[in-house]
């Protein structure tokens, strides 16, 4: 499928979901279901990106600190590198 078909499908498959969660958000007999699971959802996604980064940053090592790099720099070593 080429990305206007694609485009589409997203479109309408997006109004069919708002569609759908309407109905059972005013509609339905569930409704406080229904809120109650999107709240979670959306408190689950939010915590979820924060342990992503959380994770990110334990696990990149740390820089190298910058008077290493500059003592590195002022005596010499290294230039061939740079050039």
């Amino acid at each position: 499928m080429n990305d206007k078909v694609w485009g589409y499908v997203i479109l309408f498959g997006s109004l069919l979901g708002i569609v759908c969660y309407v109905y059972l958000l005013f509609l339905s007999p569930w409704a406080l279901l229904v809120v109650q699971v999107s709240a979670f959802l959306a408190v689950a996604a939010v915590l979820a990106v924060v342990a992503w980064m959380g994770y990110t940053i334990a696990a990149t090592p740390s820089p190298e600190p910058l008077e290493d790099l500059t003592a590195e720099l002022s005596t010499g070593e290294n230039l061939d590198e740079l050039a």
